[in-house]
C-alpha cells in the first residue's frame, strides 16, 4: 500500500485516530497536512513525529465547520504542496452527553456542525483541486453510533455520524465519474482520548464487555483500515463504510 508522494489532509489529526491516521499515511509515502483546531502543541508534536522519522507534513490550523477557514486551509495545503489526493474526514466530537429531553437547540446544531457539516464543507472545499486532477480519495470517518444509536447522551451525535455515513454513499454515487473514490470507516470502541473524556469508566468497562474480541480497538487498527482504503489496494471500493469494531456489529 506504499504511496509515492501523494498529499493527505487528515482533519483532527492531533491526537486519537486522526493522528494514527496521519502518521500511519506518512509512514506509507505520503505528504501530509496535520490538522488542528484548538490542540496545537499536540498537531505540532505528530508533524515533528512524522519528520523525524523521514517524512513530509505541514501544519494547518482551523475550524472545519466555518466554511471561510475550511477554504483558506485548503489554499495553504496546495500552496504548500501544489496538490490534494487525499482528504481525510476525521475531525469530529460527542462534546458532551445529553438526553433528547435535555438537549438544547445550540448544542445540537454544534455537535451537528462539527461532525456532519463539516464532512460537506471539507469535501466540497477539496473538489476542484481532485476533479482538476481527475484523481482523489476522501475517507469519512463515521462511527458505529450511525447503526446502533450510539450509548448514553450520543443522540446528537449518533445521528450526526449516521448523517456521515449516509453523505458517504451520497458522494460516492455523485463523485465517481470524476475519479474520486468516496469511502468511510466506522469506528466503534477506541482507546482514544475521546473516551477518556466522555466515557465513565463504569459505563466503559460494559460497553467494552460486549465486544466480542473482548477489548478495546487501537487507534492504529482504525488507521490500517483508512490507509487501506487512501491507497491503490481499495481502487474498486466505492461508497463503502468498513466496520472496525472487534465484532460488535456482526449484522
Amino acid at each position: 500500500m506504499a504511496f509515492s508522494g501523494e498529499v493527505a489532509w487528515v482533519t483532527g489529526s492531533s491526537t486519537g485516530i486522526g493522528r494514527a491516521v496521519a502518521e500511519g499515511l506518512a509512514r506509507e509515502g505520503c505528504r501530509v497536512a496535520v490538522h488542528y483546531n484548538s490542540s496545537e502543541d499536540e498537531a505540532r508534536e505528530v508533524v515533528g513525529r512524522i519528520e523525524a522519522s523521514g517524512g513530509e507534513a505541514t501544519l494547518v490550523g482551523g475550524d472545519v465547520a466555518d466554511a471561510g477557514e475550511v477554504q483558506r486551509m485548503v489554499r495553504e495545503v496546495v500552496d504548500r504542496f501544489g496538490q490534494i489526493d487525499i482528504l481525510v474526514n476525521n475531525a469530529g466530537s460527542l462534546l458532551e452527553r445529553r438526553t433528547l429531553g435535555d438537549m438544547t437547540e445550540n448544542l445540537w446544531d454544534r455537535v451537528m456542525a462539527v461532525n456532519l457539516k463539516s464532512v460537506y464543507l471539507c469535501s466540497q472545499a477539496v473538489l476542484p483541486t481532485m476533479k482538476r486532477q481527475g484523481r482523489g480519495r476522501i475517507v469519512n470517518v463515521t462511527s458505529v453510533a450511525a447503526r446502533n444509536g450510539g450509548g448514553p447522551g450520543s443522540v446528537a451525535y449518533a445521528t450526526a455520524k449516521g448523517g456521515v455515513s449516509t453523505l458517504t454513499r451520497a458522494m460516492a454515487k455523485e463523485l465517481v465519474s470524476e475519479g474520486i473514490l468516496v469511502n468511510g470507516v466506522a469506528p466503534g470502541i477506541i482507546t482514544t482520548p475521546f473516551h477518556d473524556r466522555f466515557t465513565p469508566p463504569d459505563m466503559r468497562e460494559k460497553m467494552t464487555g460486549g465486544i466480542p474480541i473482548g477489548r478495546e480497538g487501537t487507534p492504529e487498527e482504525t488507521a490500517s483500515v483508512v490507509v487501506f482504503l487512501a491507497s491503490s489496494a481499495a481502487d474498486y471500493l466505492v461508497g463503502e463504510i468498513i466496520e472496525v469494531n472487534g465484532g460488535q456489529l456482526m449484522d
